[in-house]
């Protein structure tokens, strides 16, 4: 079992910069492919970013060039850097831990454990 507890998401202006943490508990943190996920109001929970145990990452392309993820396996916390923020990256953010052997690094339906999320909003 994981636990998953995200935090830092606020209500900022566009332009800002937010950074989100993701504190895991439970198994074992540093072998698990991590991934950040955002819901927002609605539409279908979409990938943001993923970040596999030797540090690779993968993007989605409304993150590539803003978004940063990166983990700290010392604290079983993940990050996802948010620069230059715009109204429509207003959403949830969760994490998750990959769960399925082989599967993909993109798909909700990989991903076994997942945080209560942490609500960002940008205003315009």
């Amino acid at each position: 079992q994981v636990r998953l507890v995200e935090s830092g998401g606020e209500l900022v202006q566009a332009g800002d910069s937010l950074r989100l943490s993701c504190a895991a508990s439970g198994r074992t943190f540093g072998r698990n492919v991590m991934g950040w996920f955002r819901q927002a109001p609605g539409k279908e929970r979409e990938f943001v970013a993923t970040i596999a145990w030797g540090g690779s990452t993968y993007y989605a392309d409304v993150a590539k060039g803003r978004f940063t993820i990166s983990r700290d396996n010392a604290k079983n916390t993940i990050y996802l850097q948010l620069n230059t923020l715009k109204p429509d990256d207003t959403a949830v953010y969760s994490c998750a831990a990959h769960g399925v052997p082989g599967g993909s690094y993109y798909d909700t339906d990989s991903f076994q454990y997942w945080g209560q999320g942490t609500l960002v909003t940008v205003s315009s």
